[in-house]
Order: structure tokens, then C-alpha cells, then sequence
């Protein structure tokens, strides 16, 4: 944990500087694409009165000024598997929006979908030095909570506050300057896989940016699809991607719950592909003009041209129904949905007074897929668009940009996690796990 602290710290300090000098890029490292905005920021306007714990780091007014994409290499399942490839790809991203913005960047907040992400639940309780909260009476409360053992080769990525609680009053979003006697604190934890992670650093590094902050995919794609009543009432953001479909849990404005399932668009194109014994790319091309999950009459009528340049005629006139296509797609996706369904069960979904489902990501666009989610996942579904952020090109307002979006936001209005605040860094005991969202099921 103590190299985790240090780094962490050292990532903000990164970024402080980085918007000090007025520009900052984001980048979203995704099995089917990868994405770069560069953010240029003005004078910060500060905490908002009321905003809560999740403000105490600040906030910048920014505008988006760059933008580059291009289709991802050597990514599976939201991980590097071919370093190479996958720096050729981020460096035309990066080059593709320095073009376009016309400087230079120098940091980078990344986001990523891998690395086996897992979810803890802490807590932790402490006596008070004075009789109000003080900033350091929450950094105390913070270093109460015990980390669970996440095991060899694992680090956490996020370390969230999420819940105060001062003698019996419980809900708190900010308790500093009220007068107790004992402070407690509900924290969320977020564990990944550390080789992933230094994977991606590593390979912005080649790329000669310094990464100057880490965010999950679930994380920032909820902050972007959910609006606020839906964060602070309780809902569930999922992000169907290309190799993996990610999913987080908010509530009061924090998030509780993040998970990911190692299953995507990606899946149901090579379904296609071997189904129909076809290329993958005229895979791809088929599920985006034609794709479809709910077969109608006129399905049946409805050809389909495979097309192809193999040189066999026969084979390159064949044509498919639309039915034949929405049968391929339909197994796969709501394979996809039950699986997510299942971790909303484990997370305890069901006990949110607001279960609102928002689906986002490049693969809520499949026509039908919100008539199967209602069926799969529950009534309150609906389908979500990343919230405008200043100066973003049309291109990039569809939900496939969910995450980068959220990410956005997150470099310029980061909530505080453990590390910003001055605890001293030292190994915590192994604990076992936790539930993730114990808290609100005893303040609800």
C-alpha cells in the first residue's frame, strides 16, 4: 500500500501542474477504439457551497480543444496483449488531437475497462481530537479504515469516502466545522490488477506522455450517462464496450459498486462471422446497418447482401435474412445482460430506493436492446448519452464516448480519495472482504 499512496499522490501532484500550464489530455485505451481529447482550462471558480466530500480537491471550468480516434490494436478484453500495436495506436490518437488542438501535451489521465476490477466495502471510526471535524480528523478516519487483503499483484485503483457518520448522525456528505465527539467513515475501494495498470502506463510513457492520473470505466461512464438526481437517488450505469461491459452502482453522488464482465460487442461480431462464415470486418459492417434484436414480419422478407471479394460469385452474392441475423445476435446478447443482471444481484441492486437503469457504450445502439434489457434487467431502463462537456466535436457526443466524457469531468472536478489527504503511508493489516454496500442498506 505505501507504493500505491506515494504514486497516487505523486499522479495529482501531476495533474496540478499540468493544469497550471492550461492544457491536459484524456484518453480512453478501449478494446475497439482509442480516444483523445485535449481539455484546455481557464480559472478555477472553487468548491461549490454544499457539494460535498466529493468537491474538497476543487474544480476548473475547461473546454475541449482536440480530439483523435482511431481503431484500437493489440487491446483484448480491455487489456494490452500487444504492446507494439497498441502504441501505434495511442500515439495516432494523441497526434490526431495535438493537430487538431495545434500544442503539445505533456500528461494524461487514462481510463480502462481491465484489470479484473473488484469492489470493497471499509470502514472505520475515530475519536475527535477537538470538538468539530477537522481536515485532519478526516485524514485519521480515512487511515482507520482497514484494507482488505487484496491479494498478490493487486493495488487499488479508486479509494472513495463516501459516508460520514458523527456520533449517530449518519449521511453526511462534508462534516468538517461540525461539533462531536467520535467520527466514523464508509469508504469504497476499487482493486485491479497492477500489471495491467503498469501496462498502460508504460505504454504512455513510450508514447512521451507522463500519466498524471488512473480511472475506472465504470466510474467515469456513470458520472457522464447518469444525471444527478439518478446518481443521488441510486442507479446503475452500464457500458456495453467492444471486449468488456462494464458496470457501476451510484448513490448520494458517490460510487458504491463497479464490476466488469469480460463480454462485449466484439462477441457478438465474431458470432456473426462464424455464423454466417464471413470476414470479420463484413461482420461488423452487417451488425452496424442491419443488426437487430427484435424480429418483426417483414424480417423474413427483409435480404441481406454479405457481399465479399474472395473471387468465388456464388459466394460473394450470397444473401442472409434479417432474421437469420437478429437469431445470431439475440443468444449472445442477452447472455451479456444475464450476466449483468447477476452482479447487480450480488451487489445488492435490489435494495436501492431508486433502481434506475441507464445503458451507454457503443453497443446500447443495437436496435431493441432496451426491450430486452426491461425484460432482463427490470422496468426502469433507459438508454443514456454522455452529458455535453464544452467545445466537444459532434463526432464524440454518441454513448460509445461515454467513458472519455466522464473522464472529462473527472480531471476537472476529481472527487478526493485517500490519497489527497495527508495520512501517514504504512502497510494495513489483511482484512477479509466486506460488503460493497453495506452502508446505505443500514441508512436507507
Amino acid at each position: 500500500m505505501t507504493v500505491l499512496y506515494e504514486s497516487q499522490r505523486a499522479m495529482r501532484n501531476l495533474r496540478r501542474q499540468a493544469m497550471q500550464r492550461g492544457v491536459i489530455a484524456v484518453m480512453d485505451v478501449g478494446t475497439h477504439k482509442v480516444a483523445c481529447l485535449i481539455l484546455k482550462f481557464g480559472v478555477s471558480d472553487g468548491p461549490r457551497e454544499g457539494s460535498g466530500v466529493g468537491n474538497m480537491a476543487g474544480q476548473a471550468a475547461f473546454r475541449v480543444i482536440g480530439a483523435g480516434t482511431t481503431c484500437s490494436r493489440g487491446v483484448r478484453f480491455g487489456e494490452i496483449v500487444a504492446m507494439r500495436e497498441t502504441e501505434r495506436a495511442v500515439r495516432t490518437a494523441l497526434q490526431n488531437a495535438q493537430k487538431m488542438a495545434q500544442t503539445r501535451v505533456d500528461h494524461a489521465i487514462l481510463t480502462f475497462s481491465g484489470g479484473d476490477m473488484r469492489s470493497y466495502g471499509l470502514e472505520g471510526s475515530v475519536e475527535l481530537e477537538s470538538e468539530r471535524v477537522s481536515e485532519n480528523d478526516i485524514a485519521r478516519v480515512l487511515d482507520a479504515c482497514d484494507a482488505p487483503d487484496l491479494g498478490h499483484g493487486r493495488e487499488a485503483l479508486h479509494a472513495q469516502p463516501v459516508n460520514f457518520v458523527l456520533d449517530h448522525r449518519s449521511g453526511l456528505a462534508d462534516p468538517r466545522g461540525q461539533a462531536g465527539r467520535r467520527l466514523g467513515c464508509d469508504m469504497h475501494m476499487l482493486g485491479v490488477d497492477t500489471d495491467v495498470v503498469q501496462n498502460l502506463v508504460h505504454c504512455l510513457k513510450r508514447c512521451d506522455v507522463e500519466v498524471a492520473g488512473l480511472a475506472a470505466a465504470p466510474y467515469v461512464s456513470g458520472r457522464a450517462s447518469l444525471v444527478e438526481d439518478e446518481q443521488e437517488l441510486g442507479a446503475a450505469a452500464i457500458d456495453l464496450g467492444g471486449g468488456t461491459t462494464t458496470l457501476s452502482i451510484f448513490i448520494k453522488g458517490h460510487m458504491i459498486y463497479a464490476d466488469t464482465v469480460r463480454l462485449g460487442g466484439d462477441h457478438i461480431t465474431g458470432d456473426i462471422a462464424k455464423g454466417l462464415q464471413i470476414p470479420y470486418s463484413t461482420a461488423e459492417r452487417i451488425k452496424t446497418f442491419h443488426g437487430g434484436l427484435m424480429a418483426t414480419g417483414q424480417d423474413d422478407r427483409q435480404r441481406i447482401e454479405i457481399g465479399g471479394d474472395s473471387g468465388d460469385w456464388e459466394k460473394d452474392r450470397r444473401t442472409v435474412t434479417r432474421s437469420e441475423l437478429i437469431g445470431i445476435m439475440r443468444p449472445r446478447m442477452a447472455e451479456i445482460l444475464e450476466e449483468v443482471r447477476a452482479r447487480l444481484d450480488v451487489a445488492g441492486f435490489d435494495h436501492l430506493p431508486s433502481q434506475q437503469i441507464v445503458l451507454t457504450g457503443g453497443g446500447s445502439q443495437v436496435p431493441g436492446l432496451d426491450g430486452m434489457a426491461a425484460r432482463i434487467l427490470g422496468p426502469q431502463v433507459r438508454l443514456g448519452r454522455p452529458i455535453r462537456v464544452p467545445g466537444l466535436p459532434q463526432a464524440a457526443t454518441g454513448p460509445e464516448y461515454a467513458a472519455i466524457v466522464g473522464l472529462c469531468q473527472y480531471a476537472a472536478h476529481p472527487q478526493d480519495e485517500w490519497w489527497d489527504f495527508d495520512i501517514p503511508a504504512q502497510m494495513f493489516a489483511a482484512r477479509p472482504l466486506k460488503r460493497a454496500m453495506k452502508w446505505f442498506r443500514d441508512n436507507w
